[in-house]
């Protein structure tokens, strides 16, 4: 059986290239229903050769035995498989800035969530800030949600926005894409070079400050949006022994250095959703047996690799992002630490045990990047749980993990 974690473009793409190949396929989400934050809620298996378990969260696994320990609402249990295909995709990046914690502040697909979730978004006054595509995208989202987007602001300077142009014009297609977002937002100020600086509000956020070159910009908002850019979800690749450097390390057929173990899409390095759906289906029909059909995909995969590699290097972050944070300004939220608690540290491990940054609830998913970031350090080893687990699963785990927790079968509610 070919287990896949995710269920998200790249996973979605392994399941259905590998079901083809008669392949029975497992996908594991921790969403109730697949699509991950790109098709959240809009699409659905409809191959008898998947199953979809949602609602489900992978906390444990076991390469050497093949063997996973799932998570779902009132029961753990073991899943055993003969390849396994991670596809788990990033998170946001947060970068600290002074008031970045004020309710009403939340990053760019956050706050899209939220809204596909029931949150009102009409005539709500919204700035978009940060970098990267997903401004322009989140800003039309919000616009079409009935949001007044009051101003975007990219702190890419526009030489490197004028240079990224012309890669544009060898993808007709991301062409059209970005020239039908511009369309939508027609209207909208939309400012290179620009960086948020500082939110200010009494409870909530009530108003941005940015900076644009030498002038300050304040804007009045009810909600704002930022995005620094993505981060690879690798915790439970390197939980499972899987070679990292930045992103799961891969060769050609998106297989690990771990046998049977492959990995596609954004965990492997921040690429989009049309690298990461080519990377599920590579590593879906290699998974499957099926080598040649995957080399069939490795030059559109080349390709849109050359337009990641442009696109990261057009939004990489502006290295005086690194100044925004003040003395008092939080850095780990779960912990309440603070920036002047960390600058004195000379490492992640340090800052953890003498100031407890990163050991609350996001098991450092949120501190840790930014830390990396500000400080350049490196995050240190994983250990299970890889999420927040329940205690009777730790005491299942932990007593009984190597093979001897029963694999329960799939109940007709499991299935999709």
């Amino acid at each position: 059986m070919i287990v896949i974690a995710g269920a998200g473009p790249a996973g979605i793409a392994a399941a259905l290239a590998a079901s083809e190949r008669a392949a029975e396929v497992t996908v594991i989400d921790e969403n109730k229903s697949p699509g991950g934050q790109i098709w959240r809620g809009a699409y659905e298996f409809r191959k008898p050769q998947i199953s979809f378990l949602g609602d489900a969260r992978i906390v444990n696994g076991d390469a050497s035995a093949r063997t996973l320990l799932v998570e779902s609402p009132g029961r753990a249990f073991e899943i055993r498989y003969d390849k396994l295909i991670l596809a788990t995709g990033a998170r946001e990046l947060f970068v600290p800035f002074p008031g970045w914690t004020l309710p009403g502040i939340a990053g760019v697909g956050g706050l899209q969530a939220l809204s596909k979730g029931g949150m009102p978004l009409r005539r709500k006054r919204i700035a978009v800030a940060g970098c990267g595509p997903l401004l322009l995208a989140g800003a039309a989202y919000f616009r079409k949600a009935g949001a007044d987007v009051v101003l975007i602001a990219e702190q890419s300077p526009p030489r490197s926005l004028f240079r990224f142009a012309r890669e544009l014009i060898r993808h007709p297609a991301k062409l059209v894409q970005a020239a039908q977002l511009q369309n939508s937002l027609l209207g909208v100020p939309y400012r290179l070079g620009c960086h948020v600086v500082r939110a200010e509000g009494h409870n909530r956020v009530e108003r941005l400050l940015f900076r644009s070159g030498s002038r300050t910009l304040i804007e009045e908002i009810d909600l704002a949006a930022i995005a620094w850019g993505l981060h690879p979800n690798t915790e439970f690749a390197e939980l499972m022994g899987c070679a990292i450097d930045g992103a799961v390390q891969t060769n050609e057929f998106q297989q690990t250095s771990q046998p049977n173990i492959y990995c596609a899409g954004e965990a492997t390095g921040i690429g989009g959703v049309d690298l990461a759906s080519l990377e599920g289906e590579i590593a879906g029909c290699a998974a499957a047996g099926d080598e040649p059909g995957a080399r069939q995909q490795f030059p559109a995969r080349a390709k849109a690799r050359r337009f990641a590699d442009a696109l990261n290097k057009t939004f990489a972050l502006r290295p005086e992002l690194r100044n925004l944070p003040r003395p008092n300004t939080v850095v780990c939220r779960c912990e309440d630490v603070p920036f002047a608690k960390l600058r004195t540290a000379q490492s992640f491990r340090e800052a953890k045990l003498h100031t407890r940054c990163g050991m609350g609830p996001c098991q450092g998913r949120v501190c840790g990047p930014a830390a990396q970031f500000l400080f350049g350090w490196d995050m240190g080893s994983v250990r299970p749980p890889v999420l927040p687990s329940r205690a009777g699963t730790l005491i299942c785990s932990s007593a009984n993990y190597n093979g001897v927790i029963p694999q329960h079968a799939f109940t007709e509610s499991d299935r999709a």
